[in-house]
């Protein structure tokens, strides 16, 4: 009966190898030093981290401290323990308009001033159709206005705009037009959300000579224009553009290793990251606040990245791991696309991407992974998560197209896998709402109880990844299957 026992308690042990490694995270785990860091980020003091504030240093300088005192080391290349990304504001103008023919656009109504200069006269306009490079070929352009379709015929996503937009000016640039104007005629897109949107200081990567010329968006969904200069109606543009601000500022990612204990292993990285900015000072709520503290999203999550360095540095694992807190999410995920462009670590030596973002939190008996049935690791996480009384659970609300909204997306799209790790909601709600980029996302009004069990299993999962034999993959089937087989030379 004794051995019967014994043999019983060894499966037991062997049937669940996360639980020493949960006693061992419990151990080390300091909730009072945890809720000190999230409150902090959180505070007023910070006026909402917003990177185009100066207060963004504090935030910044504060998270690379931690770093350096848990013992994660600088990632070679970096500038210590940043990543310097030349970031430039541009503001609306002051006065805009347009005139083509007999309609006028004007500025935050049927007309945006994306980027450029400050700019007035008239001056030839030219039809370039999408604006390709062999739309720009063998056309004389200088001192004209080129007029495009906005995007391309397979480019039509959001960031796909604002990437064919950059081509295009540099293109203008180049050739000595004076202005870029692209038509927005997407039925399928309200122009009013997107001038509402984008009527407002916008921030984007340097793109130096490029950002003289004026990039303007106008509406035009009747597609009338392109007809009315083929016919002649339309020669000129009258251009006013008055009061555009454009000002450098220098962004930083945040970002310390420590080295795996595999000799196998141990050159490949798993990323824990999280974006450490939030949307700054804004409309005051009910109560007079203005200051948006972003506990939620994402100084939380900020918080889980800097727990697994601590734990981390002491209890290294077998693969590396590179800790990333991102600049810029709020302003269209910059600081991790820079990475992504210009990695300090070889990409196709990061095998996974955990990430954190967050919106808040309606059941705090879950997490929910945006990206849970994609990748091999689900069950790692899904254990890992169980370990401290939770449920792993899938994006409840895909409608709200998440997965392609966080810093992961920027990874996922160069083949790494890469899955969000949120706090648990089943529904993007008014719970959400809420808070979500509300002055009320604050820390007092935070389950800190189901903040410790969060932060705790972020660590589980990552150390069962880290020390997993087999690399994450993409299910098959995946539509970043193919790339991540590139990326991996697995073609």
């Amino acid at each position: 009966m004794r051995n019967i026992s014994l043999l019983l308690g060894l499966l037991l042990v062997l049937s669940t190898p996360s639980w020493a490694q949960k006693k061992q995270v419990e151990k080390r785990f300091k909730e009072k030093e945890a809720i000190g860091h999230f409150t902090y980020l959180a505070s007023d003091e910070l006026m909402g981290r917003d990177p185009a504030r100066p207060e963004i240093s504090m935030a910044y300088n504060y998270i690379a401290d931690q770093l350096k005192e848990y013992g994660a080391m600088p990632v070679p290349g970096a500038d210590g323990y940043f990543q310097n990304i030349p970031f430039r504001l541009s503001t609306p103008p002051k006065e805009g308009t347009l005139s083509l023919g007999d309609t006028e656009y004007s500025q935050g109504k049927e007309m945006l001033v994306l980027d450029g200069q400050a700019l007035s006269g008239e001056f030839e306009v030219v039809d370039l159709g999408f604006g390709s490079a062999e739309d720009f070929a063998g056309k004389y352009l200088k001192e004209k206005v080129v007029l495009t379709n906005v995007g391309a015929p397979d480019r039509m996503s959001p960031a796909q705009l604002f990437a064919a937009g950059r081509e295009k000016t540099a293109r203008a640039q180049e050739a000595g037009a004076i202005a870029l104007v692209e038509r927005f005629n997407i039925p399928s897109v309200p122009w009013q959300l997107i001038a509402n949107f984008l009527n407002r200081p916008t921030m984007g990567i340097d793109q130096g000579e490029s950002s003289k010329v004026p990039y303007v968006w106008i509406k035009d969904l009747e597609n009338s224009i392109p007809q009315k200069i083929s016919e002649g109606s339309i020669k000129n543009a009258q251009l006013n553009i008055q009061g555009k601000e454009n000002r450098a500022i220098e962004g930083k990612n945040v970002l310390g290793w420590i080295e795996g204990t595999d000799e196998n292993l141990k050159d490949e990285f798993l990323l824990l990251s999280a974006h450490y900015d939030h949307v700054g000072v804004g409309t005051p709520d009910a109560t007079g606040d203005s200051i948006y503290n972003g506990a939620r999203d994402n100084a939380v999550g900020t918080v889980a990245v800097l727990n697994a360095a601590k734990y981390f540095a002491k209890n290294p694992p077998k693969r590396s791991i590179i800790f990333a807190l991102w600049t810029a999410e709020e302003k269209g995920l910059l600081g991790s696309a820079y990475f992504a462009e210009n990695p300090l670590i070889p990409l196709d030596k990061i095998i996974f991407n955990l990430n954190i973002d967050n919106g808040g939190y309606n059941d705090t008996e879950v997490v929910t992974v945006i990206g849970l049935g994609r990748t091999s690791s689900d069950p790692l996480i899904s254990q890992a998560v169980s370990e401290f009384g939770l449920e792993a659970i899938a994006d409840p609300a895909p409608e709200q197209g998440l997965y392609d909204r966080s810093d992961n997306v920027n990874f996922a799209r160069k083949g790494v896998p890469a899955p969000t790790f949120s706090l648990g909601f089943r529904a993007f709600d008014d719970e959400i709402n809420k808070y979500y980029h509300k002055p009320g996302d604050q820390v007092d009004n935070f389950d800190l109880d189901y903040a410790v069990k969060y932060w705790k299993s972020y660590i589980l999962a990552a150390q069962l990844i880290a020390n997993d034999p087999n690399k994450p993959v993409w299910n098959a089937g995946d539509k970043y299957e193919d790339a991540s087989k590139e990326l991996y030379g697995l073609k």
